[in-house]
């Protein structure tokens, strides 16, 4: 038979057993709590990893929404800017063809009065442009 169940058969039964045993609380036992705590770690860090991911995830979807939130109100203030800066624009140009019309109504009074005095000095003048003419025209012979 090839195996016989004597002494050293139960010896060695006994050897492994207490080998198995001495395993367990030298290796077995110490391996696995250290498993079960680098697993409870990484377990942590990747629960601690997809926190932080969330946290971020809602960070740039708060700084998106500000980053809008500041264009509408960039656009708005822009807006206001140019329609205040166009109604200064028109005051302006109205300013400015007012005084326009008031200078070109002074000049057209200011003419009409030059005209006006003008024709009446050209009146009196007449006779006296026309007897000067006649005295360089004829001899003073003639004229007597």
């Amino acid at each position: 038979m090839f195996l016989q169940l004597d002494g050293t058969f139960w010896v060695q039964l006994i050897n492994f057993a207490i080998f198995l045993a001495v395993l367990q609380v030298v290796f077995l036992r110490p391996v696995g709590d250290a498993v079960r705590k680098r697993r409870a770690y990484i377990d942590q860090l990747v629960a601690e990893h997809d926190r932080r991911q969330a946290e971020a995830s809602a960070l740039r979807a708060q700084a998106e929404e500000l980053r809008a939130a500041a264009r509408r109100d960039g656009a708005h203030r822009l807006a206001a800017a140019r329609a205040q800066a166009s109604d200064e624009a028109a005051e302006i140009a109205s300013e400015y063809a007012r005084r326009a019309a008031d200078t070109v109504a002074d000049a057209q009074r200011t003419v009409s009065a030059e005209l006006d005095a003008a024709r009446i000095g050209g009146r009196a003048l007449v006779p006296e442009l026309a007897a000067g003419m006649l005295r360089q025209t004829l001899p003073e012979s003639a004229q007597s």
